[in-house]
């Protein structure tokens, strides 16, 4: 289907020369419809379908550059050509600063005529290149939140494929009678729930790249404080942590390490006593740099000689500080155990 030709608005208030330019670009294949003052340009506008105003700067009581401010601030305003007698420079400059596209001076002879089509022509490919620009835009737009929503699914479905999976572990733990079987079914547990957190962040935040380590820790431990509590454990969980953003990948990593920490302090520390505080602090002490602190004052232990139990935890805290590009130490402390974990964001 061929195209319908563009829609060209002329105001002026010289009826012989709206006649001419009606029908010298009529005959380049543009429709022109001519008014002679701003009212009636007003009303045409109002319409819809004009491709182009061109706005005459006399027109009569008053000067075309007040329609052009009221046409230009306008939603979806076509774009203006502006025409004038006038050689001043000033008023060329204030027709632009208004919103017009292109200026054009006035003339005797086919000059005039010809600028006024070129000047026409460009503001048609201007505002064609314009509104697709604009359509590509949306689009993109409409792609992102799209894929937004389709990822916060993901990630949700995987959270609660992951609280799934914690659940039925536990529910294996109250299966099974052997001490040692519930131990490490416990901890499976654990990891499950350190990594599910995770998701459960990525599907409420806006920036799927990042994770506020402070709120996800703060969920971690709580979590920790649920699952020891069923499991008849004592332990009081204190969390301190600077407000931190930090890539999606690494959280993963030192949730699993920062889970594995608590719990062993949690099941180690305090074995002979009835309960005991751990503390989980975050910060930054420098830009890029993070420093997170698992401490107690419990029995003791500087990260060398027997292992407690059976030695998994410890593996996949040292596995974990590795593939994160982090460095775990145990500091000297008059009392207790204090893990130091630190990375580069």
């Amino acid at each position: 289907m061929p195209h319908s030709p563009a829609k060209i608005l002329y105001v002026d208030d010289d009826p012989a020369l709206g006649r001419l330019v009606q029908k010298v670009l009529g005959r380049r294949g543009r429709e022109i419809e001519h008014v002679t003052d701003a009212d009636a340009g007003f009303a045409r506008l109002a319409q819809g379908d004009i491709d182009v105003l061109v706005l005459d700067h006399y027109l009569g009581d008053r000067t075309g550059l007040v329609m052009l401010e009221t046409v230009a601030a306008s939603v979806d305003a076509p774009p203006i050509v502006y025409v004038t007698g006038s050689t001043e420079a000033a008023l060329a400059v204030a027709a632009l600063k208004a919103g017009a596209a292109d200026y054009v001076l006035k003339t005797v002879g086919e000059d005039f005529l010809e600028l006024l089509s070129n000047a026409i022509e460009q503001a048609i490919e201007t505002s064609r290149l314009h509104k697709a620009r604009d359509q590509a835009e949306r689009e993109m737009r409409l792609a992102k939140e799209r894929a937004e929503l389709a990822l916060a699914e993901v990630n949700h479905r995987v959270a609660n494929s992951l609280a799934l999976v914690a659940a039925l572990v536990r529910l294996q733990m109250s299966a099974v009678s052997d001490p040692a079987a519930k131990d490490a079914l416990a901890e499976t547990q654990g990891r499950i729930t350190a990594i599910a957190g995770i998701h459960k962040r990525l599907y409420t935040t806006d920036d799927v790249r990042f994770v506020d380590i402070d709120a996800y820790l703060g969920n971690l431990a709580s979590d920790i404080q649920a699952s020891m509590s069923l499991d008849g454990a004592v332990a009081d969980i204190k969390l301190s942590a600077e407000p931190l953003r930090m890539p999606t990948d690494k959280a993963v990593s030192v949730g699993v390490i920062v889970n594995e920490l608590v719990t062993n302090a949690a099941k180690y520390a305090y074995r002979d006593r009835q309960a005991g505080e751990i503390r989980v602090r975050a910060s930054q002490p420098t830009p890029g740099r993070v420093e997170i602190v698992v401490e107690d004052d419990g029995v003791g232990w500087n990260g060398e000689g027997q292992i407690q139990g059976t030695g998994i935890g410890s593996r996949v805290i040292a596995a974990t500080a590795s593939g994160l590009g982090a460095t775990l130490a145990y500091d000297s402390v008059a009392i207790g155990t204090r893990a130091r974990l630190e990375l580069q964001l």
